[in-house]
């Protein structure tokens, strides 16, 4: 049995993404995706919006296991991926990984949603029930 550890949600506004990337492009990228969300977002006629659900998923993550980016944390250590049927998923690396597991963190459920020139993400963090 799960219990819920933390939510975190994230609001980006995807005229932000398209600055930094105008501003920084493939620096901006390397920064903040990985080489699989990067591939999975250019080839989309929807790019700047995938970007930006990916941003507000990691700040999500971020605020769901309640550390904020710190500690020597990537935002490459979260990376945003679907299942078979397109369901959203997170995995976690490094040091992301790690604070997760420290505060009791097993499973991350992840929604996200873009429409009207905005992105959105919620995460829910699950642990195991501890015994009263």
């Amino acid at each position: 049995m799960h219990e819920v550890i933390g939510i975190g949600i994230d609001l980006v506004d995807c005229a932000r993404i398209e600055r930094m990337l105008g501003d920084h492009e493939q620096a901006f990228l390397d920064r903040v995706y990985t080489s699989a969300e990067q591939a999975y977002c250019v080839r989309s006629r929807n790019r700047i919006e995938r970007l930006a659900a990916r941003y507000a998923a990691k700040e999500a993550v971020l605020k769901a296991i309640g550390t904020g980016m710190r500690d020597g944390m990537s935002w490459t250590e979260i990376e945003v991926s679907h299942d078979v049927l397109g369901a959203p998923g997170v995995s976690l690396t490094g040091a992301v990984a790690r604070a997760a597991s420290e505060r009791g963190v097993v499973r991350l459920h992840l929604s996200l949603t873009h429409a009207g020139g905005v992105a959105m993400a919620q995460v829910t963090a699950m642990g195991l029930v501890r015994p009263a």
